[in-house]
């Protein structure tokens, strides 16, 4: 770009930052800065809730990456990665058990109530490393926008971009993060038909949706993996859970399932993007959108800035509230003490730490696809634990055995030392997937191995948590 170009890119940045800001509500109160409450103390409409799940789960790496996968795979990659966003219903559904036949009203202090305070630390530390993740990953995507990785450009735009969110998510929690994701939604709906409608008339609708192969090599064996990851993998991501309990049972069910779909199309819509440029030629790189934009002239790069710039935004600020109520509220309830007389503050204060602390592996180049896939193994664990409450009782052991199971597998696939004889098929993902099934399976059982061992029979013990 040129400098007057760049000049005015930098300057949306910051007109973004101040636009968000001047909209978003302030609270001052644990009622609006942890649970996203109003004034008059009601919680977001069964509208704002749906807009603000389906934008703040469309993260700018996962725009990234369905692009990234489109190139690579085809409409099969689309497929594969779309397919993620089946996680939203299904947390919508097994959250509103937990809420009408179990009693919870979070998931952490549900599982101090079903399998003790041990097991919902080591939740809590894996949590914590999920929403690390969320700040680094989704500073990095807009980085590249403005320069390559390493460079000065690239870092100034990371840390402006993380100023300018983190200036408007101080302001109001996760009240601000709601009320400024409907704007975010529909900034991101409005420039991802801009550059649909740019990039997509380059080839016919047939070309698009027939290009790539469904086979385990093709993609498959990816798309496989996520529909297993479905059942665990929304669990360990509190920028979706939080939102399961600020607002009635059935409104949040409606809202989740409409978000998820949603979620869906918009991510198999911006796929096709990649599948363009894998038509063109253009497969290099760790950052296809990047690359196609820069062929679009002035139009269509601001058109994709402004998809990465809203989408990046809206879970940004989401991680941010979500890890002020983590340590200012939840980790307190752990210790066993009171709620902090100051929690607002130290929420505040903990936006600022994680602001700091989160950046750092942007600096150090780390592959953004790794947060995704390798966090989603690690953590299968957690389906039979969420999803299998029901049927036992107070059971520390269950979810130790289910949890540590699957951090132990996930552990043993990053550093490649899962057998050979576990892979299906020969594709790239051809170990992960053996993982995740035979993990999902051993998982399972584990979870279920006190009751077999104690002689005790299934049943269904829905104790209130």
């Amino acid at each position: 770009m040129n400098e007057l170009h760049g000049l005015f890119f930098w300057g949306f940045l910051l007109l973004f930052g101040a636009v968000m800001y001047l909209i978003s509500p302030r609270s001052s109160d644990d009622a609006g800065f942890f649970r996203g409450h109003d004034a008059q103390g009601r919680g977001p409409s069964e509208w704002a809730l749906m807009m603000s799940v389906f934008i703040s789960w469309i993260f700018a790496k996962s725009v990234t990456n369905a692009a990234n996968l489109g190139a690579a795979y085809g409409i099969v990659g689309g497929l594969a990665y779309a397919t993620y966003w089946l996680s939203i219903p299904v947390a919508g559904v097994v959250i509103y058990r937990l809420r009408t036949r179990e009693g919870a009203t979070g998931l952490v202090s549900f599982l101090v109530g079903k399998y003790g305070r041990g097991a919902a630390l080591a939740f809590s530390v894996a949590i914590l490393v999920r929403l690390f993740n969320e700040v680094w990953s989704n500073t990095a995507v807009v980085g590249g926008y403005y320069g390559e990785s390493g460079t000065a450009a690239f870092i100034g735009a990371a840390l402006l971009f993380t100023a300018v969110v983190l200036f408007y998510s101080l302001k109001g929690g996760l009240r601000s993060s709601i009320f400024t994701d409907v704007v975010q939604a529909v900034v991101f709906l409005l420039f991802l038909g801009v550059v649909v409608a740019v990039v997509l008339p380059a080839h016919s609708p047939t070309q698009l949706l027939s290009e790539g192969r469904f086979t385990l090599a093709g993609g498959v064996d990816l798309l496989l993996v996520a529909l297993l990851q479905v059942f665990s993998y929304p669990f360990h991501d509190p920028v979706l859970t939080d939102r399961g309990f600020i607002s009635r049972e059935k409104s949040m069910l409606r809202a989740f399932i409409v978000a998820g779909v949603l979620g869906f199309l918009g991510i198999l819509a911006f796929s096709l993007v990649g599948v363009h440029a894998r038509l063109e030629g253009i497969t290099s790189g760790s950052n296809i959108p990047a690359d196609v934009a820069r062929g679009l002239g002035f139009a269509g790069f601001f058109a994709m800035i402004a998809v990465m710039i809203s989408s990046a935004a809206s879970t940004l600020d989401s991680t941010f509230s979500s890890l002020s109520k983590s340590v200012a509220q939840e980790l307190p309830m752990l210790a066993g003490r009171e709620p902090l007389p100051r929690a607002v503050r130290i929420g505040a204060l903990t936006m600022v730490v994680f602001a700091l602390l989160g950046n750092l592996p942007m600096l150090a180049g780390t592959d953004i696809l790794k947060a995704t896939t390798i966090s989603g193994t690690m953590v299968i664990g957690l389906a039979p634990i969420f999803l299998f409450s029901r049927w036992v009782g107070y059971s520390p052991l269950s979810f130790h055995l289910a949890f540590w199971s699957g951090m132990l597998l996930g552990i043993l696939q990053a550093i490649h030392l899962i057998p050979p004889s576990w892979a299906i098929g020969d594709g790239k993902y051809a170990i992960l997937l053996g993982t995740n099934l035979y993990g999902l399976a051993l998982c399972s059982v584990a979870f279920f191995l006190p009751l077999l061992m104690s002689g005790k029979r299934l049943r269904s013990c829905e104790t209130p948590a």
